[in-house]
């Protein structure tokens, strides 16, 4: 991964954004009979870097541009720092948007891209020229101005972009998916410096994406949603390691899901049997439903000795999946099936452990465990 590119200096008279708090009180939009958003509450503070993440019409992006103004919502109140917008066109809302496609001007060049956010603020001709030159100049495109985008990479016109939403010193930035046509590198690196940016300027962001691993690796907090509703929100870890249904354990990462009925319940941890693999003490975060399953991520789940304290159960190696950094076993264990991965540093280790060899064959029976904190309780829904 090359250098960043972009720093806090990037944008010419910005500094730290004044405020940009972003709020949604019971928000709406309707398209005909299909309800694409449901009554939704959602508040951003100043500075927080918030990702609204969820599948294909869950309603993220329509909430984004109901609160950049492109969406006219049917019902509910939008706020930026604490004055209602609803009556603002998009010009007036002082929110710096990067879209999908980059949504530059194919007959401008690079720096009147840029220098457009300022034209339309009336700003006047030589000192808008001179910022937007001074912003390209600072995102490592100083030497393309007069470039028209065509004659840009992907990552290039994301920094024009990006240049673009930021040079008039907005509230708020609003991101739509703006990493999805790029290739896994470029888009790890545009991640990690819009990321420091972000926490350069101090500003505002609202963030869209499917991307499960974009997420974790950008949020503050995630918001997941479906069919238009908001259905957990929190920091990052705490989405991935304490998901609420097994809707969300699925769809944020891989998970081993196993149903159960719960037997004890003792504050933050619960008794559960788990059928065929018996009882287990797993985490409890109060999930409150009429079916439950017990959700644990294949790294947490470990090979052990029998004689191992805590939660266990004999296994059968099904299949084992060298994924480079780490290993992808495929297990059965009481009439389930079970993912386990670790580390492939760790598969070499474990015939010193007398875990079981790194030569382990299918149908050789293991014993496989985890820690009752890594196992969480949530209610089933499907």
């Amino acid at each position: 991964m090359t250098a960043s590119v972009i720093s806090a200096e990037s944008i010419p008279g910005t500094g730290r954004a004044a405020q940009g708090a972003i709020e949604l009180r019971q928000v709406s939009k309707h398209y005909g009979d299909v309800v694409a958003v449901d009554h939704l509450d959602l508040t951003v503070q100043p500075g927080e870097f918030v990702t609204l993440l969820g599948p294909s019409g869950s309603g993220k992006t329509t909430t984004m541009m109901m609160v950049a103004g492109f969406e006219e919502h049917s019902a509910g109140t939008v706020l930026i720092d604490g004055a209602p917008v609803d009556s603002l066109p998009p010009r007036d809302r002082n929110l710096g948007v990067v879209f999908q496609n980059y949504a530059l001007f194919p007959h401008m060049s690079a720096l009147e891209n840029v220098e457009f956010a300022l034209r339309m603020r009336k700003v006047p001709r030589a000192e808008r020229r001179q910022r937007a030159s001074d912003a390209l100049d600072r995102v490592g495109l100083g030497k393309m101005g007069d470039r028209k985008p065509r004659q840009l990479s992907g990552g290039q016109q994301q920094r024009v972009a990006l240049a673009r939403a930021l040079v008039f010193n907005p509230a708020a930035l609003l991101l739509d998916e703006p990493m999805a046509a790029l290739d896994k590198r470029l888009r790890e690196q545009m991640q990690e410096e819009i990321k420091t940016l972000q926490k350069s300027l101090g500003i505002t962001v609202l963030f869209v994406t499917h991307d499960q691993d974009e997420a974790m690796a950008m949020s503050d907090r995630i918001v997941v949603m479906k069919d238009g509703k908001i259905v957990q929100s929190g920091p990052p870890e705490e989405v991935y390691n304490h998901p609420t249904t097994d809707w969300v354990a699925s769809f944020l990462g891989d998970t081993n899901l196993i149903p159960c009925t719960v037997v004890e319940r003792n504050g933050e941890e619960a008794v559960v049997d788990l059928g065929g693999l018996g009882l287990a003490r797993v985490r409890d975060r109060g999930a409150s439903g009429e079916n439950y399953a017990v959700s644990i991520r294949p790294e947490h789940l470990k090979f052990r000795t029998r004689a191992s304290a805590g939660n266990g159960c004999a296994a059968t190696l099904v299949s084992s999946t060298n994924l480079g950094a780490t290993v992808r076993h495929r297990l059965t264990a009481g009439g389930h099936e079970l993912q386990l991965r670790e580390l492939s540093s760790d598969r070499s280790d474990r015939s010193a452990r007398g875990d079981g060899g790194a030569g382990i064959l299918p149908d050789e029976e293991l014993w496989v465990g985890w820690d009752a904190d890594k196992a969480q309780l949530l209610v089933l829904e499907s």
